[in-house]
């Protein structure tokens, strides 16, 4: 048997500079029983902080690493994370991506992507099966695959831990992030109106995105405050892609009576409505002013660069992700998770 190394002066002696340590030598050298120290790998909230310091510094001491492989069969599922999506809009998917991993990284946890198409017909097997064939731990929804309530069900019913991500409350709070996007088309309106714009275009997303009518709905609110409303024919229905708002707003802007503003549902189809204004021989803000929605890397990137209201999407992720894992700490800041609005050169007032 090879010679154990020292232990260093003032440290007790655990023997473990060779051989690998197990979960049963932490829980022997801690004096708690295994489950305890199961627990504390999992970030479970229900240890005590005296007993998890003691544990951590144990693992620290022996340089234990669990066993993935024995963890899943532990708790009859991997360690993967599903993230589940029909966003047309590839930066919100991939700024998801990143918020989920920075909450994972560390923990254990994988992430697997799982792009899905929310009008087939067998959507619900098909991610069932998906979550069965990985034994995945748990899954994000984002919109509008979280707005299917028969997914909801469905994951209730193979008692698969997940997180809704939407506009509004669709379920327990324990299972949702509220994104709250009325409270975004309200700050957009309020800007339009507060420059002094009184005819505003709507771009909206797809009709069947629940974002696309609460982001409407906060619109028509703070165009209602200011006395104005908003005019059924100045509204296109786009499908949050950079192409749909081109021709949206072609339509829009090639009307005689044209809108003085345009609010777009989110920043693709804004910079689709920058280029038919130039297309048209608009000057924008000074012709015509466009707000668009997300604050995503392209909304500083084209001239102008767009107002737009910011979405903390990455945070998001990261929300959803501790809140999955039992990672929740304090309540985070307002602006951690509400919609709010970055001014640019690309609204300004009406022409005169």
């Amino acid at each position: 048997m090879p010679p154990r190394k020292p232990s260093t002066p003032g440290e007790p002696d655990t023997g473990f500079s060779r051989k690998r340590a197990t979960i049963n030598d932490v829980a022997r050298l801690a004096g708690v029983s295994k489950k305890t120290v199961s627990r504390v790998i999992n970030a479970s909230p229900s240890v005590q902080q005296e007993t998890r310091e003691r544990i951590e510094a144990v693992i620290k001491q022996t340089g234990y690493v669990p066993d993935p492989q024995a963890r899943g069969l532990a708790f009859r599922r991997s360690f993967l994370i599903g993230l589940i999506y029909d966003n047309p809009n590839p930066q919100y998917v991939v700024n998801m991506q990143l918020g989920l991993l920075d909450a994972m990284r560390g923990s254990g946890f994988e992430l697997v992507v799982h792009p899905c198409d929310r009008g087939h017909p067998p959507l619900v097997d098909d991610i069932r099966a998906f979550i069965e064939r990985q034994k995945l731990f748990g899954v994000v929804l984002t919109p509008s695959v979280s707005e299917d309530e028969r997914i909801a069900e469905m994951l209730r019913e193979i008692d698969c831990a997940y997180i809704r991500v939407a506009s509004v409350g669709l379920d327990a709070p324990g299972h949702m992030i509220e994104t709250r996007d009325r409270l975004g088309g309200l700050a957009a309106a309020r800007h339009l109106a507060e420059l002094g714009h009184r005819r505003v275009g709507f771009i909206s997303g797809v009709a069947t995105f629940r974002s696309s009518a609460e982001r409407r709905s906060g619109l028509e609110e703070g165009l209602a405050e200011r006395g104005l409303t908003l005019d059924p024919s100045l509204v296109a229905e786009g499908a949050y892609t950079f192409e749909s708002g081109l021709e949206c707003a072609r339509l829009l802007l090639d009307r005689p009576d044209r809108p003085t503003a345009i609010f777009a549902g989110n920043d693709e189809m804004a910079a689709g409505a920058l280029h038919a204004a130039r297309e048209l021989g608009l000057s924008v803000p000074r012709d015509v002013s466009i707000v668009g929605y997300d604050d995503f890397q392209i909304a500083s990137r084209v001239w102008p660069p767009l107002t737009t209201v910011r979405t903390p999407t990455r945070r998001i992720g990261q929300m959803a992700a501790e809140k999955l894992m039992g990672k929740e700490g304090a309540e985070p800041p307002p602006e951690d998770r509400l919609p709010t609005l970055v001014v640019r050169q690309s609204s300004g007032p009406p022409p005169q």
